[in-house]
């Protein structure tokens, strides 16, 4: 059962927490928080295969769902990710209708697809004790393709249109830079264009998501209809907590 793509369906927010710090003993901790789902990223974080498959292996006894950011959507990349168990994927820097389609078929045995076929040595399989996996694959896996870019603006219906496409990410740093505003994702035109995107990835009836840029946001994009929100990070949390009790302790002193 793949958990993220079972809220997805049932219409509920789905809030997240980013995991960059590649350890599976703080993935556990944050398993336990609460959060529906976990983003253990590929892209901006120091992870390889063996990692990945640490920090799945510690919240697999959470009802969390775990998902994974490749760091880029090559299929060799997307078949690794897949066999050891990452159902549900983020996939960044999606710009056309043909790239989510390629993307699409990496995620598909033959014939629907090109995903390379390993059933026996592959955790996803529980190493062959699944004997359907092969024919039940595709329909527990999760595509998530991101939005960030102008580029990815201008066809945002386009992508959404792709059968096999369950949600579109908006990432608002590279889409600030994208138009011009490196480092400002709050700039007027940037938050102009996230909530034209959200409008229109909601009409398409495909899911939308976003990594919030706080609480506030993160409130304000759910009650916009965003159907998945990244609240933060692991090592934002981790840097915030350290500064805020040095300071405390010092007040006074």
């Amino acid at each position: 059962m793949n958990l993220f793509k079972q809220g997805l369906a049932e219409g509920r927010p789905l809030l997240g927490l980013w995991q960059a710090l590649a350890t599976p003993y703080t993935a556990e901790i944050c398993a336990g928080a609460g959060y529906d789902w976990l983003l253990f990223d590929g892209e901006h974080a120091p992870n390889t295969l063996q990692t990945l498959l640490g920090q799945l292996q510690a919240v697999s006894a959470y009802p969390v769902a775990p998902v994974a950011r490749v760091p880029v959507g090559d299929p060799s990349i997307i078949k690794q990710y897949l066999d050891i168990g990452c159902a549900t994927l983020l996939v960044p820097m999606v710009e056309t209708a043909d790239q989510a389609r390629r993307l699409v078929a990496a995620t598909r045995f033959p014939p629907h697809g090109v995903r390379g076929v390993a059933s026996s040595t592959s955790r996803a399989s529980r190493f062959g004790a699944d004997v359907n996996y092969v024919k039940t694959a595709r329909e527990a896996v999760c595509l998530l393709v991101q939005i960030e870019s102008a580029a990815a603006l201008g066809v945002i219906e386009e992508i959404a249109a792709v059968e096999g496409v369950d949600g579109l990410f908006i990432g608002p740093a590279d889409l600030a830079a994208s138009l011009g505003h490196l480092g400002d994702p709050r700039h007027p035109d940037v938050q102009a264009a996230i909530n034209d995107a959200i409008g229109r990835i909601l009409a398409t009836g495909k899911a939308a998501g976003i990594f919030a840029l706080d609480a506030a946001d993160a409130r304000a994009r759910l009650a916009a209809g965003v159907a998945f929100v990244s609240l933060g990070t692991d090592i934002g949390l981790l840097a915030a907590g350290a500064r805020r009790l040095l300071a405390d302790s010092l007040q006074g002193a």
